[in-house]
């Protein structure tokens, strides 16, 4: 008798083991699927001087700009797109495509395509937004619609591309920009209609003021760029950005560091605090230069010998622990 009762327990305990363990799969096959960042946001657009996502919501992007591909392929790579979406909770990353030195875009293309390649299909399987950079200070109309007609060919209607025609002009006018953009616009416009499209100004993406009274007309989805060192740049060109954002201007701040215009010199630590309040309070979005292992103040890497991505405390320079944190206490 006692052996039959202690198998009917046995049943029933085990009956009621099973009926919780299928409660709890149910549970779990009935709740939506985890998604990453950009399939909880999907293709971006430009509403008056925001961005937005696919439900119309503004949206700010965060995030680090690699270094030049032709000085420092080594951080092109997959591992370390992904730790920096892993470990530094960037929704963005920025592949900065040099044109003109020694090995860059002019004079090695397939390197610069397959590094290219690498970051974006990275990026994509990260779930993270990234910024094709041009990155160049002169123009150069036909090499650029060359390079981007490529680019936008293969990832047509993909939603993480964002497309930077020009990184920093030096000495062009505004008027030679605009005109230029206008251009590289087009030839982008012709293979996909609505990939957000960041435009840049004279004096190195300082000049927003003049874009502000000659702004590009006819063109949805595009802004404009601002770059910014906080130890050189300060209240003038926050100044500036106001201006802009009350003509109605989209900005996008997609270069910046907390040390002087050089990239070396102290790091003005209270002004890039000012400088992150300023874009919160109104949703810029940006990204932090540079990944690098320069010695120079904006390089985030300690040194050559600090492996791709895995980092510890004592491979990141100071500015590389600043962003981090900034990045990971970002909800």
């Amino acid at each position: 008798m006692k052996s039959k009762l202690r198998y009917l327990v046995i049943i029933t305990t085990l009956a009621l083991l099973n009926s919780l363990a299928l409660a709890n799969c149910s549970k779990v096959y009935n709740e939506e699927p985890l998604v990453n960042f950009v399939e909880r946001n999907g293709r971006l657009s430009v509403q008056g001087t925001k961005l937005v996502n696919q439900k119309g919501e503004e949206i700010m992007l965060r995030g680090v700009s690699l270094s030049w591909h032709n000085w420092w392929p080594r951080f092109y790579n997959k591992e370390t797109i992904g730790w920096l979406n892993k470990d530094w909770n960037c929704n963005l990353v920025r592949a900065a495509i040099g044109v003109e030195p020694d090995g860059a875009l002019l004079k090695n293309p397939e390197f610069a395509y397959e590094k290219l390649y690498t970051v974006i299909d990275a990026a994509i399987q990260n779930g993270m937004y990234v910024i094709v950079d041009w990155h160049s200070h002169h123009i150069y109309t036909d090499d650029a619609m060359t390079f981007f007609s490529k680019v936008a060919t293969k990832y047509k209607n993909v939603p993480n591309i964002l497309y930077e025609i020009y990184n920093e002009p030096e000495r062009d006018s505004w008027e030679e920009v605009k005109k230029y953009a206008e251009t590289i616009i087009q030839s982008i416009r012709s293979i996909d209609s609505s990939a957000v499209i960041l435009v840049g100004n004279p004096h190195w993406c300082q000049d927003i003021h003049l874009v502000a009274d000659d702004p590009i007309r006819g063109q949805q989805n595009i802004m404009y760029t601002v770059h910014f060192y906080a130890a050189t740049h300060k209240q003038f060109l926050r100044d500036r950005i106001k201006y802009a954002l009350n003509k109605q201007i989209p900005i996008f701040v997609s270069e910046c560091a907390g040390m002087e215009a050089t990239g070396n010199g102290f790091l003005d630590v209270k002004e890039w605090s000012i400088w992150q309040q300023f874009m919160t309070e109104r949703k810029i979005s940006w990204v932090a230069w540079s990944l690098s292992d320069k010695n120079e103040t904006c390089s985030m890497i300690k040194d050559t010998n600090s492996p791709h991505m895995n980092w510890q405390e004592a491979d990141l320079k100071p500015w590389g622990t600043l962003i981090r944190n900034s990045l990971k206490n970002i909800k």
